[in-house]
């Protein structure tokens, strides 16, 4: 099923913008109900089909199925602030191969990352600040977009962890244009 693209700029007005107690998550679960019942019952297999798993940032202008041509059920997708492997990645992608069969990883990364943005220490120290404690939690900001690709495709080659290490591939999203361009990494 085609997946429709919204315009880019300013987000569409809601419908319920202007409706006292009606708020983004009733919309959305308004949707779900619609989208439900336009789909066929039916099980996927919960092994992705193309036995891959794709580690991405959250920015919501990535849509990795679309940008990809995949479809549900071919890929797990694992997102964070930055697309950066942390030990949850890691654990994620342990148990994607370890009990669902997956054996290939690509790392997308995008331009114009809010990541690139922060610093670790400023952002520890304004976290620390508004609430007294400090984060337990990496910030994994950075700078220089290439660099922390391959520093991600390091951690997963190099995780005793992983059982598949040897197709990891990385890539920066160019969030105008919508290509992939792939960053070499010697083995």
């Amino acid at each position: 099923m085609p997946r429709s693209r919204r315009r880019r700029g300013n987000p569409p007005e809601s419908a319920h913008d202007n409706v006292p107690g009606v708020g983004t998550i009733d919309e959305l679960l308004a949707n779900n109900r619609g989208f439900a019942e336009s789909m066929p019952n039916g099980h996927l297999d919960v092994r992705p089909s193309r036995r891959l798993a794709i580690v991405t940032c959250m920015d919501s202008r990535l849509n990795v199925f679309e940008a990809l041509g995949l479809r549900d059920g071919e890929a797990h997708v694992l997102r964070n602030a930055g697309g950066v492997i942390t030990d949850d990645v890691i654990r994620s992608l342990a148990v994607s191969q370890r009990r669902l069969g997956t054996r290939e990883v690509i790392l997308i990364h995008h331009t114009d990352c809010g990541m690139q943005t922060l610093s670790d220490d400023g952002f520890r120290a304004e976290l620390q600040e508004a609430t007294g404690v400090a984060p337990a939690f990496a910030i994994e900001s950075f700078t220089d977009l290439d660099a922390d690709v391959r520093q991600s495709i390091l951690r997963v080659r190099r995780s005793d962890f992983l059982l598949h290490t040897d197709v990891v591939r990385g890539f920066v999203y160019d969030t105008d244009t919508h290509r992939l361009r792939e960053i070499e990494t010697p083995a």
